[in-house]
């Protein structure tokens, strides 16, 4: 049954890859996957970990990313075909996703230049912990190259990590400076290769070269220590969320300057 279940939300993925500057509803989406609205909104939530609306938003704007970086169709022209009929819009949530403003993203090639974490979390006295554990992945003779770990406060690496690491490759880490609260943690393998650009999903041959992981939610008390987290990374799916922040230049440039040190 779990594979029959798969099957439908892997159908009603490429239907929504399909149709990305085209009106969705949930009734279009239920029917794509055999299913009652209901059943096929918890059965999406269930398998993907977000919702079908969430998924579709995260999948224009992996989208809008690949245009920007790829053709010379103005904001505009991006945002229309990836189904916003208003570029303000687009525009904000393009920038609370990725971190930088559509404009800006194609102006820096597609790299964020600089990660940053979000420290505006509303804290008082020892209101901070530390999350410490092991990202792990079975990839055989396959070479993860860095791997980013972050919190986040939902289940898509989207806008500022509460708290991140990037290793060289899979092994342990330690975030510190979490604020107290509910996370998801939150991996994916990257590229080492500057001249290699993340791509989760385009084709079968793309997807293979990259690896996700997640644990959640997490809850940090004040002060306290969430140790020996266990952080599996295995080769991604088609109906994997998409990683809308890019971490490559600023992860690349630190190992740097580390090994310069």
């Amino acid at each position: 049954m779990e594979n029959a279940t798969e099957r439908a939300v892997e159908r009603v993925v490429t239907t929504m890859r399909d149709k990305l500057g085209e009106e969705l509803t949930i009734d279009d989406m239920a029917r794509v996957a055999m299913f009652s609205k209901f059943h096929f909104s918890r059965i999406f939530q269930r398998i993907t970990g977000v919702s079908p609306g969430r998924f579709l938003s995260a999948l224009r704007l992996q989208e809008a990313k690949q245009l920007l970086t790829s053709t010379s169709f103005n904001v505009t022209e991006v945002s229309l075909r990836v189904g916003y009929s208003s570029v303000g819009t687009f525009s904000s949530r393009f920038t609370r996703s990725v971190g930088l403003s559509p404009t800006t993203y194609r102006r820096a090639g597609g790299f964020t230049p600089q990660l940053v974490v979000d420290n505006t979390a509303d804290t008082a006295g020892p209101a901070y912990g530390t999350v410490r554990g092991t990202a792990w992945a079975d990839s055989g003779e396959h070479k993860l190259g860095l791997v980013f770990v972050g919190l986040f406060p939902g289940r898509i690496p989207e806008g500022r990590p509460v708290s991140c690491a990037v290793l060289d490759g899979p092994g342990e880490f330690v975030l510190d400076k979490v604020p107290a609260g509910q996370w998801f943690l939150l991996s994916h393998s990257v590229a080492d290769d500057p001249d290699e650009r993340l791509v989760l999903h385009p084709s079968a041959e793309d997807h293979q070269t990259v690896y996700v992981g997640s644990r959640g939610p997490l809850v940090v008390e004040h002060d306290g220590d969430l140790a020996d987290i266990d952080l599996k990374l295995r080769l991604a799916r088609s109906f994997d969320p998409p990683v809308l922040l890019d971490i490559r230049t600023s992860a690349l440039t630190r190992l740097a300057h580390q090994a310069a040190a």
